[in-house]
């Protein structure tokens, strides 16, 4: 048989198996046309994928054998295919991030004039201009609680300004300039004469989910500070490459306060957030084997749908003598032990961003078991497949989060409607059933006014 039906038969036969095995459930919906097209790529991306190197393989035996030389023109033309395969990947990544960096520094108009709130950087007080913010900086800044805000949950009066500090990547060259810019801005806050300092880890482009700091400025009656260091502007999975140095930033600034809180009588309970890859980042901050939080006198930290993989469940192992997971808010124990426990993971069971790893292409996952009850949103009839589960779970990353402005929504990577409850039982913070109640129903209503203000001008929200 002919080196290329050899390798088209094999193609066929394996394309034809794995793309009846991708029609399978998946972890999150999919658009109809991509549930379509899926099988069909899949296959045929396959199929090819199989084919060319059998086909090559066979070649180049049987001229081995049949000539008694190796065929090197064949080879060099399939090893020159691979190159510009390569090379066009290269050149495609680059592209995009030239076209998606300048969005990061391009403000909404609804958030481009500078606060006239002291209490936040890019003010007419602050060190850092609203340009140096970026787009994300620029509305984290712009969103801090007011004091209508406070008293519409709580039914009380603020007892102080909120602080919010924001640190774009644009502000300084360095991770230690960008770091002693933040420290400058706690101080001339008075961040640190509030009662709770959160440190949150931003995504990739600078994005910091205000829920979390929503919740703690409104909880604890304006009587808190929050504080972000940006280390890029591009979208989170294009800044994979950054983990290293945006948890080295985490980590000076962790040691920065640290020092800062050693010369000072009063102190602030200090809490950490980091959500997605800000998690992983933050995760990464915190000394390890096993974790120390007494290092930094951290309360609490709340880390919220960590991307999988072995790093991640080594970091989970470390932190298991004083952690606690939860897929929902109902899964909060009624009555915490007497040491509650100061970490504190929110992880969906359905969650693909927390789910995908490498390990599943050879090895069925704990949470696919043959027999036995599954996680919350994980279908019965969704199976493990070598190779398949893979694919089919890197596509669910795509499409894990489908936001809708104030329609909260507990299921993939969307984590908006567990954030009130869990962060007020992790943070420890004063809430009865009525204003858990009212902070639920606020924190849909001012998430829904900055969209508005985003899309008037034409932007995307984040």
């Amino acid at each position: 048989m002919l080196p290329s039906a050899l390798g088209a038969a094999a193609g066929v036969s394996a394309g034809g198996v794995i793309a009846a095995g991708s029609r399978g459930p998946t972890l999150v919906p999919w658009p109809a046309k991509v549930r379509t097209a899926f099988p069909i790529v899949v296959g045929g991306l396959t199929c090819a994928a199989v084919a060319l190197p059998v086909a090559l393989g066979t070649a180049v035996v049987a001229a081995a054998i049949g000539r008694g030389r190796w065929p090197v023109k064949s080879v060099a033309a399939f090893v020159g295919m691979v190159g510009v395969g390569v090379a066009a990947g290269v050149v495609g990544r680059r592209l995009v991030e030239q076209k998606l960096t300048p969005n990061g520094r391009d403000l909404d108009p609804a958030y481009a004039r500078p606060p006239l709130n002291p209490s936040v950087s890019g003010s007419a007080e602050s060190a850092v201009t609203m340009a140096e913010l970026g787009r994300e900086g620029a509305r984290f800044v712009g969103s801090v609680t007011g004091a209508d805000d406070i008293r519409e949950v709580t039914g009380l009066e603020p007892v102080a300004e909120p602080v919010r500090v924001f640190i774009g990547v644009d502000a300084a060259a360095t991770v230690e300039q960008r770091v002693a810019l933040a420290m400058s801005e706690l101080r001339r806050t008075g961040a640190f004469d509030r009662s709770n300092l959160l440190i949150l880890a931003p995504a990739g482009t600078g994005f910091s989910n205000s829920t979390p700091v929503d919740i703690l400025e409104i909880l604890t009656r304006g009587d808190s500070a929050s504080v972000v260091i940006g280390y890029g502007l591009l979208p989170s999975f294009l800044s994979l490459g950054k983990v290293a140095i945006a948890a080295q930033t985490q980590k000076l600034l962790l040691d920065s306060i640290r020092d800062e809180l050693a010369t000072r009588t009063k102190r602030p309970r200090l809490l950490l957030y980091g959500e997605s890859l800000g998690a992983k980042v933050q995760e990464e901050a915190v000394p390890g084997g096993p974790i120390d939080l007494d290092y930094h006198n951290i309360a609490a930290a709340l880390w919220v749908g960590t991307p999988g993989g072995k790093v991640a469940d080594g970091f989970h192992a470390l932190c298991s003598q004083e952690s606690i997971t939860v897929d929902r808010p109902e899964e909060i124990p009624t009555v915490l032990p007497t040491t509650r426990p100061r970490v504190w993971f929110l992880e969906h069971d359905g969650d693909p961003v927390v789910r995908f790893r490498p390990a599943l292409i050879t090895k069925r996952p704990a949470w696919l078991p043959l027999d036995g009850t599954r996680g919350r949103n994980i279908p019965e009839s969704m199976t493990w497949w070598p190779g398949i589960t893979f694919i089919q779970s890197f596509v669910d990353t795509m499409f894990a989060t489908n936001v809708k402005p104030g329609d909260f929504q507990s299921m993939g990577h969307d984590y908006r409607a567990d954030l009130g409850a869990v962060s007020t039982a992790a943070y420890d913070l004063p809430a009865d059933s009525v204003t858990a109640a009212r902070l639920e129903g606020h924190l849909r209503v001012l998430e829904t006014a900055k969209a508005e203000l985003i899309a008037q001008t034409g932007k995307g929200a984040q």
